[in-house]
């Protein structure tokens, strides 16, 4: 073990230095024991016996272990646990890797960061490497089987820039369960394309192969064609049409000076307790803005159907339902994350973000429940039982 001089290192390096002394250490110890009771094991009949050792270097979460002594048998066979033969990484570096491009740091910033940690810099080639194994858990996730039933879907989309030939925008569309329980759950997302009913349709198909059979809405806004989409796939669904979005359609068509007062007027109406309430207000509306918005109100009554769904549910949960806030908040943590990229090199580059920050929401949500899920549980079964009877 190497004696240190505290006026030439500091205390962190000393730390380092002295982990890497130890992991060698231990390591080797490990693998002693490893071929040891490998050469124990041996079939009966079976010549073979240890024969030296070959040195190699190691990455570990603790820089690089050089002349790590890996002991040999004469038949060439023994291969140890501890890595893969000719990985010169621990699994431990690898994920660190992942953890950094997945918090928003690019290709060429991670590479620095490891030759801060290991002392030599990974190429760009070797980082996009390491994260080209998280490809194959992208297509294991986007083809896992989910639940049957979900007590709500949300259907929302976000733009990223690709490079393909030149640099263009794609549509990732993403969708977001909510189960009788309340757990959250982001279903599947799918990259490409620019944003239609019939992308929405066939992604509403592929969440039913895998196992999406029964649910009770489908919240989104009022892209053409995308009610009757969703109701080609799930047609014993309600659909809530986005209440946010709509005001904010109606503002943007609305005088400055008028928003004020006409918002504070539409609100009248989604605040409602009851439907007929709702007409009621809107009727009186109509009378007062009828010569300015008398179109947009006109809107208003055509949608107002699609617009109060949610009052036809409990009401511990009509907050969540009104509204695609909740897929919205978290497509904006999607977009926070990708930012940092002005566009990316690829489709497989935006899936392997937004999976990463998928699961991670995924882990999250298991364990916690929306509030007021709780209460209307037995409510919220009644009407699967009712919609969807066992036969």
């Amino acid at each position: 073990m190497p004696h240190f001089n505290i006026d030439d290192l500091d205390f962190a390096n000393i730390l380092k230095l002295s982990m890497q002394d130890l992991l060698k250490e231990k390591a080797e110890n490990i693998l002693r024991e490893e071929i040891k009771n490998v050469l124990e094991n041996e079939p009966v009949g079976e010549e073979n016996s240890r024969n030296g050792y070959y040195s190699r270097t190691l990455d570990t979460i603790y820089g690089r272990i050089e002349d790590l002594a890996v002991p040999r048998d004469r038949k060439g066979d023994f291969t140890t646990q501890m890595f893969e033969p000719y990985k010169r990484r621990m699994v431990a570096v690898d994920e660190l890797v992942v953890q950094l491009y997945q918090h928003r740091v690019g290709v060429r910033q991670v590479g620095l960061i490891m030759k801060s940690l290991l002392g030599e810099q990974y190429s760009p080639g070797t980082i996009s490497n390491i994260t080209s194994a998280v490809m194959e858990d992208v297509i294991e996730w986007q083809n896992r089987p989910l639940k049957k039933r979900y007590c709500a879907l949300f259907l929302d989309a976000l733009f990223v820039k690709v490079r393909r030939d030149t640099v263009g925008k794609e549509a990732v569309y993403i969708v977001l369960g909510i189960t009788p329980e309340g757990h959250r759950e982001i279903l599947g997302f799918y990259v490409g394309g620019v944003e239609s009913s019939n992308g929405w349709q066939e992604i509403l198909l592929d969440l039913r192969k895998r196992g999406v059979q029964e649910v009770l809405v489908g919240v989104f806004d009022g892209l053409p064609g995308l009610e009757e989409a969703f109701k080609s796939i799930f047609p014993k669904a309600d659909v809530q049409r986005c209440v946010v979005h709509k005001v904010r359609s109606t503002m943007n068509k609305a005088r400055k000076k008028d928003q004020a007062e006409l918002s504070l007027d539409l609100k009248r109406v989604y605040t409602s307790s009851t439907f007929e309430e709702a007409e009621k207000v809107l009727k009186e509306i109509k009378e007062k803005w009828k010569k300015t918005y008398s179109r947009e109100l006109a809107s208003w009554e055509e949608d107002l159907p699609v617009l109060l769904t949610f009052l036809h549910y409990p009401e511990e949960i009509q907050k969540y339902i009104y509204t695609t806030n909740l897929i919205e908040r978290t497509n904006k943590e999607v977009r926070k994350r990708l930012k940092t990229m002005n566009s990316l090199p690829n489709i497989e580059a935006a899936e392997k973000i937004i999976y990463l920050t998928s699961i991670d929401y995924n882990d999250r949500w298991a364990r916690r429940k929306l509030g007021g899920f709780g209460l209307a549980y037995e409510t919220i079964l009644n009407m699967f039982d009712e919609r969807y009877p066992k036969s």
